[in-house]
């Protein structure tokens, strides 16, 4: 199978959610068939839905020699392995992965859409994306992850500096 190039979102604001992150980068890129390539600062960012905790923010970006429904099954695996459960639309979680971008595809089943639905509206993903993935052009806009950020409120989102 050819090596494709996706995107991925991860998130986390409950536990030690630094090393939460770093362990999960840790273990996708011991996955058979995934290569990390590229990783994103961490950020603070607000959250969004009920009252939480901050959560913490990043992107990265993976080669992977699997279907985009293999790499989303990927990723649910590792969320369940950290501790994951799902209780609450948009509440707190130990550990979040989204699919972002798969290539260029255009994707809608019952349980992965490509590209993410929400990504263009929300500055917790298109920083991280933009610091790593710039001149990505998204397929349904058309338009480069860099000039998408500039269309969103950032107020929200600042990067974790090594003191914090």
């Amino acid at each position: 199978m050819k090596s494709s190039q996706s995107a991925i979102a991860l998130g986390s604001n409950l536990g030690d959610s630094q090393t939460i992150l770093e362990s999960a980068l840790n273990t996708l890129a011991k996955t058979s068939g995934i290569t990390l390539q590229a990783k994103s600062s961490w950020y603070k960012t607000a959250p969004v839905g009920p009252p939480q905790p901050d959560y913490l923010n990043g992107c990265a970006l993976l080669e992977a020699q699997l279907t985009p429904q293999k790499l989303l099954e990927t990723l649910l695996k590792i969320e369940t392995l950290f501790g994951r459960t799902r209780q609450e639309h948009w509440g707190p979680r130990i550990l979040d992965l989204d699919l972002l971008l798969f290539d260029d595809l255009i994707l809608e089943t019952p349980t992965l859409q490509l590209p993410h639905p929400r990504m263009r509206e929300r500055a917790f993903v298109l920083v991280p994306l933009a610091e790593i993935a710039p001149d990505w052009v998204e397929p349904v806009s058309g338009i480069a992850i860099a000039q998408l950020l500039q269309a969103v409120d950032c107020s929200g989102v600042r990067r974790l500096m090594a003191t914090d």
